[in-house]
């Protein structure tokens, strides 16, 4: 199944659904109107139960250059809000939907395009992609692209990128922290589904638990993160897949996932 909608076209790659940015012509800027139909796609396509995760990718040059800066000409204050509210939330649909989110960006990725990486659960890259935060250099310091940077990267790296506004390369990215890897381009597709299809093999409760308790737990004090943790883990061990899971594990035989609760 594959559908074209205004800013993004879908498809099934069972168990992935597949989300490609397509304004190839505009290196796939995050207007107003593609924000807000990727914040809808996402969660249509989260709660599919056949979707195990979810892939983000870029149609033609790049992944995206970031915000739409002709959106952001002549605007007043609220007005300028209103885009970064839709922004804010759709960087937060990625990390609360329940299956993983997967970055695959080639080409650039830039301003919101690099912090739309960055947000993802997870990120593999062509090897020749580019990243930058790169409003500095227009003027627009990339305030809320850091927010995202600075949770994957090291301080003195993240401040590189937002005073800099330099490109950092995929190695370079790598090691930094802002992806999981960089592979050639042409086994980017490969290397992503076969991700896929390692995740799709684990409990799909167990990831829907462990994706939302990381994302809560990564930001609080080490104590209140051990009891939140704790009482996550005590729940995910009574329940069906827990419980299977343990059983499995001393049996000596596979799993039979039931995603109960």
């Amino acid at each position: 199944m594959k559908a074209t909608l205004d800013y993004l076209v879908v498809e099934d790659a069972l168990p992935a659904a597949i989300i490609t940015l397509n304004r190839p012509q505009q290196l796939n800027p995050l207007s107003t109107g593609l924000m807000k139909e990727l914040t809808a796609e996402l969660e249509r396509q989260a709660a599919r139960p056949e979707v195990r995760a979810i892939v983000l990718k870029g149609a033609g040059r790049a992944f995206s250059a970031g915000h739409d800066l002709k959106e952001m000409l002549d605007r007043n204050l609220d007005e300028e809000r209103e885009i970064f509210a839709v922004c804010n939330k759709m960087m937060a649909t990625v990390q609360s939907v329940p299956v993983p989110v997967i970055a695959a960006p080639h080409g650039i990725a830039t301003a919101a395009g690099c912090q739309l990486v960055a947000t993802c659960d997870l990120a593999i890259a062509s090897d020749d992609c580019r990243f930058a935060t790169s409003g500095v250099r227009y003027g627009l310091f990339c305030s809320t692209p850091g927010v995202a940077v600075a949770r994957n990267v090291g301080r003195k790296h993240a401040m590189e990128m937002l005073l800099t506004g330099r490109f950092v390369d995929a190695a370079t990215a790598e090691k930094w922290g802002l992806i999981n890897r960089a592979v050639p381009a042409a086994q980017l597709d490969t290397e992503v589904m076969a991700l896929v299809n390692e995740l799709a093999q684990l409990s799909p409760y167990a990831l829907r638990i462990g994706k939302e308790g990381f994302y809560q737990q990564v930001e609080e004090k080490q104590a209140e993160a051990y009891r939140m943790m704790g009482e996550a883990i005590s729940c995910n061990a009574v329940a069906p897949d827990g419980q299977e899971g343990i059983a499995a594990f001393v049996e000596k035989r596979s799993p039979v996932w039931k995603d109960g609760a």
